[in-house]
């Protein structure tokens, strides 16, 4: 059996991270201690193992959850699926790689951009995706999610909350819990969100105009400023 910090050393996954799928019931603890410690064994590694290659493979953390929580689950059967797909990610690297080379030893004359086609993997993505995705879970999930412009309007929803508060120091209790609920929504919904991921974002959501548009749209003039300085509050 091993820790939480034992897992995180081993895997370099921040125990954040894991606390967090503990939550949401991607991973759960083979055991928590009378002191409250949290304790994983063989088979959660296993488990961790899966969902970090299917991160790989882009799945959202819910569908991870929905296809390993699926009985039919067959992990022999995925796990060759999944070297395939680090096969190929291999292969486009090392093009990548020999690109630059050549770009050093002939100059710009000589580049390509073959190296770069995302193409071949992105397809080989897409058939795991549909396969995997052929689970009752997978498919109940999808019925619930499958409509992105439903995220959109919830997420804008977070910005018009946002709003409301803007009149508040970035830093109070109000303004702090709802960037938690932005942060996760994307996690949930898009990506883990990380707080050097969400730092960058707020940086975005200013920088970038049609998503400062965009949030103060939802939220007023000034929602995407106050986001971004309540977002560097974040410790």
């Amino acid at each position: 059996m091993k820790t939480v910090k034992e897992i995180s050393r081993l895997t370099g996954i921040s125990v954040r991270t894991l606390h967090y799928y503990d939550e949401i019931n991607l991973l759960k603890p083979t055991q928590i201690t009378d002191a409250g410690y949290r304790l994983y064994d063989d088979t959660a590694l296993e488990r961790l193992h899966s969902i970090l290659l299917f991160k790989e493979l882009q799945f959202p953390l819910k569908e991870i959850r929905a296809i390993l929580d699926n009985p039919d689950f067959d992990q022999q059967t995925a796990l060759k699926e999944q070297i395939g797909f680090l096969e190929l990610q291999k292969k486009r690297l090392d093009k990548i790689i020999s690109s630059a080379r050549n770009m050093i030893m002939k100059g710009a004359e000589n580049m390509s951009f073959s190296a770069f086609d995302k193409t071949e993997l992105e397809q080989y993505a897409e058939e795991a995706k549909q396969k995997w995705g052929h689970t009752d879970a997978y498919k109940e999930y999808e019925q619930k999610h499958s409509d992105s412009s439903d995220k959109t309007e919830q997420l804008m929803q977070i910005f018009t909350e946002i709003g409301k508060i803007k009149h508040l120091p970035p830093d109070s209790k109000e303004a702090q819990n709802l960037m938690k609920e932005l942060q996760n929504f994307i996690t949930e919904n898009y990506y883990l969100c990380t707080n050097e991921i969400l730092k960058g974002l707020g940086q975005m959501y200013i920088s970038d105009e049609r998503f400062k548009n965009n949030i103060d749209k939802a939220g007023g003039s000034g929602t995407a400023e106050f986001t971004a300085k309540a977002i560097k509050q974040i410790k």
